[in-house]
């Protein structure tokens, strides 16, 4: 099993930054994925970022060149930049990680972008 919790979420205006974190339980190498989902009202949740344990990343065409995703295997740890925050950013994001064919989820962090 994989436990994940997210922090770094907040309230911020247009044009700002947020960094997430997420730390997981377990050594991040027996993890082949890490990825951020976001879900807004009324929305489906949505992929925005991933990252494998080679390091290669997928963004969500919305975020790109906004959002970087990283990790730091020795702080068992990922990270999402946020910069150049819109309203439409807005949305409880959430950390997942890919084990042994599951899908593990965080409790999720609100994201408010104001206008």
């Amino acid at each position: 099993q994989v436990q994940l919790v997210e922090s770094g979420g907040g309230l911020v205006q247009a044009g700002g930054s947020l960094r997430l974190s997420c730390a997981a339980s377990r050594n991040m190498f027996t993890i082949s994925t890490m990825a951020w989902y976001r879900q807004a009202p009324t929305k489906p949740r949505e992929l925005v970022a991933k990252i494998t344990t080679g390091g290669s990343t997928n963004y969500a065409d919305s975020v790109k060149g906004r959002f970087t995703i990283s990790r730091d295997n020795a702080k068992n740890t990922v990270y999402l930049q946020m910069n150049s925050l819109k309203p439409e950013d807005t949305a409880v994001y959430y950390c997942n990680a890919g084990f042994r064919s599951r899908d593990y989820w965080g409790q999720g962090t609100q994201v408010t972008v104001s206008s």
